[in-house]
């Protein structure tokens, strides 16, 4: 049990609102100050805590970030497990997985800012996170689902992983101008337009109905 020190007992009252609270006004801060910027005072001010609340939930700052960016990819972990429990054609479980992905990264897009920040600039002090082993994971499930559509004559065998970066591309895509061009916001619509087109070179059969409009959820 973690001891609460100056704590006072209001702070703790209710432990998610306090957490986000923390989680929130350092988002914005990181954001816009830069993680190596952003103090724990800022923060604590931003979030409107003290800072043995932050002591308390995250330890110091760079527990702050770690916790920001854990628990956006836990939620990725959670749609790959349903993924992996869905049955369907492989096009349908394509079409609904990027869905999932594109949906998470749209309404946590301020976290995806973040991360991109960090992933393609310098890191800035900014703690080691294991960035590439959720994107193989998610490179990985496409991959598999690749795999079985062609094992079962659904799709062609026109080149494993060049298939599999065509579907990723598709979806880093659609985040990519929602998150740097929002006027040219493709949308879950056009994402699915994109796919559309991409399974209609790998397809081994024609779509009796047509290509989808909309995603599975």
């Amino acid at each position: 049990m973690k001891r609460l020190g100056h704590l006072r007992e209001k702070d703790v009252s209710s432990n998610d609102t306090v957490r986000n609270r923390v989680l929130t006004g350092a988002l914005r801060l990181f954001n816009r100050k830069g993680y190596a910027a952003a103090t724990v005072r800022e923060i604590v001010a931003e979030a409107g805590v003290t800072k043995p609340v932050l002591y308390y939930y995250f330890g110091n700052k760079e527990g702050v970030y770690l916790d920001l960016i854990r628990e956006s990819f836990a939620h990725v972990d959670v749609i790959i497990d349903e993924l992996d429990r869905m049955e369907g054609s492989v096009r349908e479980r394509i079409l609904w997985f990027t869905d999932r992905i594109f949906t998470l990264a749209d309404a946590n897009i301020e976290q995806v800012r973040l991360m991109h920040a960090i992933y393609y600039g310098p890191p800035r002090g900014a703690p080691f996170f294991d960035f590439e082993a959720y994107h193989r994971k998610i490179q990985q499930s496409v991959q598999r689902l690749i795999v079985e559509g062609i094992g079962i004559g659904e799709f062609k065998d026109l080149g494993v992983e060049e298939a599999m970066w065509a579907v990723v591309g598709a979806f880093n895509i659609a985040i990519e101008v929602r998150l740097c061009h929002p006027e040219w916001d493709l949308g879950r619509a056009g994402l699915v337009r994109i796919l559309g087109v991409i399974f209609e070179g790998i397809s081994a059969v024609p779509e009796e109905h047509g290509s989808p409009d909309t995603c599975h959820t």
